[in-house]
């Protein structure tokens, strides 16, 4: 490897960043700190992001064309990088970065396998229910809104799964604004 490849951008680097970008952008929605009541903490912005995120990279990764791998790691990277960048900005010390964004990684790996299944075999209390355990942690009284952000998780894996790749290239994945039926508030 030569002296200038470490300069050299990954080929999917800039739509991963652009992908993450929206995924944290969705994950930002006031609907989710006020209605909904997720903790506005560092933890409660972390798994709405993580969410969003693993929502995104199921759909990637779950595309036909090779491409939607690419993007979905290109998408992982982005968020750690991400991790890392406001770690370090948290003043978070060099020496602890690694091992606390490890737990991280590890912290989201989790989550995307027990949503992924509940996705996969579309039963809502079951992602209500990793929703819970993740996001309100153990929070009396959050099984409701538990139910609503898995309800919200559904819709948005929906609207990605219609999204053609081609679309999803360009960096602005349909993730649709929180609502809810009038009869599920």
């Amino acid at each position: 490897m030569g002296l200038l490849a470490l300069f050299r951008r990954k080929p999917h680097e800039r739509t991963g960043f652009e992908l993450y970008s929206a995924a944290v952008t969705a994950a930002r929605d006031p609907w989710f700190f006020g209605p909904l009541g997720v903790p506005d903490t560092l933890d409660g912005r972390f798994d709405l992001v993580g969410l969003h995120v693993a929502l995104l990279i199921r759909r990637l990764r779950t595309d036909p064309d090779p491409l939607g791998a690419a993007l979905a790691q290109a998408v992982f990277d982005a968020m750690f990088a991400d991790m890392d960048i406001n770690l370090r900005e948290m003043g978070a010390g060099d020496m602890s970065i690694g091992k606390r964004v490890k737990r991280m990684w590890e912290a989201f790996h989790g989550r995307c396998l027990a949503y992924e299944a509940a996705l996969d075999s579309g039963d809502e209390a079951a992602l209500a229910a990793a929703i819970e355990r993740n996001v309100w942690r153990s929070e009396a009284a959050a099984r409701d809104p538990a139910l609503r952000l898995a309800r919200h998780a559904f819709r948005s894996a929906e609207a990605l799964a219609t999204q053609p790749l081609a679309s999803l290239r360009r960096g602005q994945p349909p993730f649709p604004a929180p609502s809810e039926p009038a009869d599920a508030a």
